[in-house]
């Protein structure tokens, strides 16, 4: 029996798992069967229920089921212990700009300047700062690329507007709908690129407009508010106007005006952390065809994980044209050390969330993965 957006509702929703990554909505848009929307907090519910015809794609494709995981496995030659790894390289972007603004070194955006310069993509699904909060974003142009990098927040904008409206999650694919141009690339946090996958895999549009996939390292998604902010800024001594950008590498970094740097413990968050980030087992988005992150990497570096042919071929033209490797000579063991932090980061996610589930299991409570 298939299963449809209600039992979505009650194996996902009720339980606490959903990502709101929006991909339920934007297939159930792209197909022109609307019967799904997403609330303001990116929530799916159901928007016109007479429009469903309990296809069961919607719960095929949720990132928070089992159902398809073993046919993503086989399509990116998933391996232990966190996926399909052919090259691991720490770089930063050569083009000053990218570097400054960009979260870690800027390789992302300098990877998808130069796709989009060689004609090789014509656009990219990313997400932005704005005013109104962190929001998915379809790029069109190399000027719209570039305004997308980082994560940083003007000084009139200040800590109340990101206490209110700042998370570091994007539901990244309700930029994808069936007017999307061909040829895109994708960058997403992991639950968003399973998704995507799980679309390819039923071959099922609009993901067919996706070329490229680009992952992101993922401690969880976190969502914070006034009263946990002013605790953070008595602890560590800053204040709410100074914070330009946020990174995350082994700890959460808050670069201020002054040129200072806060940093503060991962676990420290977890009060803020998304309910359905404590079920999710992949720290470094293994089923991209790179994947990107700080963790590894000194401040103005990125590590990235090259994992299919096609992640490769990109990496290695990009290396050639828009990056700067880190020096070898300034340390011989780099590379090792950052792929001994992933395996620990990616290891420590994957058995929290197994004791998590395992707990729920205990107390009675249903658990889907």
């Amino acid at each position: 029996m298939k299963k449809s957006f209600f039992n979505l509702i009650q194996d996902v929703q009720k339980q606490g798992k959903c990502n709101r990554c929006g991909g339920c909505v934007t297939f159930c848009s792209a197909i022109n069967y609307g019967a799904l929307s997403m609330d303001q907090d990116g929530k799916p519910f159901f928007g016109n229920i007479e429009n469903c015809i309990e296809c069961g794609l919607c719960y095929s494709i949720c990132p928070a089921t089992n159902e398809l995981e073993g046919e993503i496995k086989a399509n990116s030659l998933w391996k232990e212990p966190f996926g399909n790894t052919i090259e691991i390289s720490i770089t930063h972007a050569k083009d000053k700009g990218i570097h400054h603004n960009g979260t870690d070194g800027g390789v992302v955006t300098a990877i998808l300047v130069h796709l989009f310069d060689k004609g090789m993509i014509n656009g990219a699904i990313v997400s932005k700062n704005t005013p109104q909060g962190r929001v998915p974003w379809l790029a069109r142009t190399r000027k719209e690329i570039m305004e997308s990098a980082g994560s940083h927040f003007g000084s009139s904008e200040g800590m109340v507007q990101f206490a209110r409206e700042y998370s570091t999650f994007s539901p990244s694919l309700k930029a994808l709908n069936r007017f999307s141009p061909d040829r895109l690339s994708f960058v997403g946090t992991p639950c968003q690129i399973v998704t995507i996958r799980k679309m390819q895999a039923l071959k099922i549009i609009p993901s067919d407009s996706i070329l490229f996939c680009f992952g992101l390292f993922c401690s969880g998604n976190f969502f914070f508010n006034k009263r946990r902010l002013k605790d953070l800024e008595e602890k560590y001594g800053f204040i709410d106007d100074d914070v330009i950008k946020i990174n995350i590498k082994d700890d959460f970094i808050f670069s201020l005006s002054d040129k200072r740097q806060i940093r503060i413990p991962i676990a420290e968050m977890s009060p803020v952390k998304r309910a359905a980030c404590n079920y999710c087992k992949d720290f470094s988005a293994e089923f991209a065809d790179i994947s990107f992150g700080g963790l590894g990497a000194e401040n103005g570096w990125t590590t990235s994980i090259t994992r299919t042919q096609a992640g490769r071929e990109i990496f290695e033209s990009a290396l050639k044209n828009v990056l700067t490797p880190y020096p070898y000579k300034d340390d011989h063991r780099y590379i090792t050390k950052a792929e001994e932090k992933i395996h620990i980061a990616a290891g420590q996610k994957r058995h929290q969330a197994l004791q998590n589930i395992a707990d729920r299991q205990k107390r009675g409570i249903g658990v889907i993965s």
